[in-house]
């Protein structure tokens, strides 16, 4: 499987579970590290851990071992390093404070509905 069809299966599955505002924003041709960001927003503190799980269990499933999960949900931001496709979730305010949209804005972003 591609780095952009493991994306596309984790951010569905991240809106399948409710998380909001969640973008892909590939990467790959500013990168050397990745392929594609997946952003998300969480509800809560709450949603934020089993988003986290959820990701990591969608990784496994496709056959993915993370390379390392970093943060916690009172921290307001957990990311899930899968290789090429790295996952971001946030609270509300940390999403709005660390504008990652607006550092990668010159790649090309997909909103998932």
């Amino acid at each position: 499987m591609e780095s952009k069809e493991i994306a596309q299966v984790i951010a569905d599955q991240l809106s399948n579970k409710k998380a909001r505002d969640v973008v892909m924003i590939d990467i790959a041709e500013k990168s050397s590290f990745a392929d594609f960001f997946i952003l998300a927003t969480a509800g809560s503190e709450r949603q934020m851990g089993a988003l986290a799980e959820e990701v990591e269990d969608k990784f496994a499933e496709i056959g993915i071992e993370p390379k390392s999960k970093d943060g916690r949900p009172e921290t307001g931001w957990i990311l899930v390093d899968g290789g090429d496709v790295i996952v971001n979730l946030f609270t509300e305010e940390t999403r709005d404070k660390y504008t990652l949209e607006k550092i990668w804005n010159d790649c090309e972003a997909i909103r998932i509905d």
